[in-house]
Formats: C-alpha cells, sequence, structure tokens
C-alpha cells in the first residue's frame, strides 16, 4: 500500500524526458488567476545521496500578471511538525524564497489527499510577476522525490508527503 502511495504522490517525469515532456508540464493560469502546480505533474531529479538538493520544475503561462501568494500543499499524519529536515526553496525569475514548512492551515478529508492523511498548507511568501508570459518555477525539497529514481525511499513510511505549490493572485 505504501509503494502505491508514493508512486502516485511522486514526481511524473525524469530529466531524461524533460525536454519531451514540455508540452505536458507547462500550465496555465486559471481564470481566477490561480497557478496550481501538482508535484505529479512535475519535471523531477533526485539525489539518493542528498535528497536536500531534491527538485521539481513546471513551465508556466502567466496571462495575467501581478502579485502572488506562494503557498505549499502536503499531505500529513501529524497536524502539529511536518517534519521537513531542510528548508524548502521556491524560485521563479531571480525571485528565491526559503521557508521551513509549517502548518498555517489544516484542511480535513480533503479528497484529493490519501486516507488517513490531513492536508497542512504552508504560507511561503509571495512573487511579483511583471509581464505576462512563460516561466519557469523550482521547487528543492527532500519531499521531492521522482517516480523513476530507482530508490527505496523512506517516503512511504513518512508522516509528510510533499504534494503541490499554489500561487493566489493577491488582490487589494
Amino acid at each position: 500500500m505504501g509503494l502505491i502511495m508514493i508512486l502516485t504522490y511522486s514526481c511524473s517525469h525524469g530529466a531524461s524526458k524533460k525536454d519531451a515532456q514540455n508540452a505536458e508540464n507547462r500550465v496555465l493560469q486559471s481564470e481566477d488567476g490561480t497557478i496550481s502546480l501538482k508535484l505529479e505533474e512535475a519535471a523531477c531529479y533526485s539525489d539518493e545521496s542528498n535528497p536536500s538538493g531534491n527538485t521539481a520544475e513546471w513551465e508556466i503561462v502567466i496571462s495575467e500578471p501581478g502579485r502572488f501568494h506562494v503557498w505549499l500543499s502536503s499531505a500529513t499524519k501529524d497536524t502539529t511538525d511536518l517534519s521537513y529536515s531542510n528548508s524548502v526553496r521556491i524560485s521563479i525569475l531571480d525571485k528565491h524564497l526559503e521557508v521551513d514548512p509549517a502548518c498555517d492551515k489544516i484542511i480535513r478529508n480533503a479528497s484529493e489527499f490519501p486516507a488517513h492523511y490531513f492536508r497542512a498548507d504552508s504560507y511561503m511568501g509571495s512573487f511579483f510577476v511583471s509581464e505576462p508570459g512563460q516561466y519557469n518555477i523550482q521547487i528543492i525539497s527532500e519531499k521531492v522525490i521522482a517516480k523513476n529514481s530507482g530508490t527505496s525511499n523512506t517516503s512511504i513510511t513518512d508522516d509528510t508527503m510533499l504534494m503541490s505549490v499554489f500561487l493566489t493572485p493577491m488582490t487589494r
């Protein structure tokens, strides 16, 4: 059962397939301005010897520029401690955010999450994008696991799994 969860909630693309998968990896901004980035849809790079450098990348298309709140969404069994060993780094353009994820919002019974897990959203900060266009966004965390990494990862028994990143437009 745990192995199935890892395969379902880890990255779907390896580094060797990145160029071929670019069109599939492109994420469009929704009508309400939100950009939802699921880890399972990212191009991922995993390093067994140093998982703190594991990386997920998406190509996003922003049609309505502005300032965006950045949230990290995790599946967790422990709503008091997300147990990230290292801070999580997110970057777009030349802007970088580095935060130790906390349980800022807890959502019970989130349908997209595995049974016995809560959704924990962690506020990471904000980004400003001045022009519409295509951008790359990257997240670096030990919780990023590439499906094809071949590793017998300890995430199978982890109480926390990184699930997604989402950007929500700030309003005045």
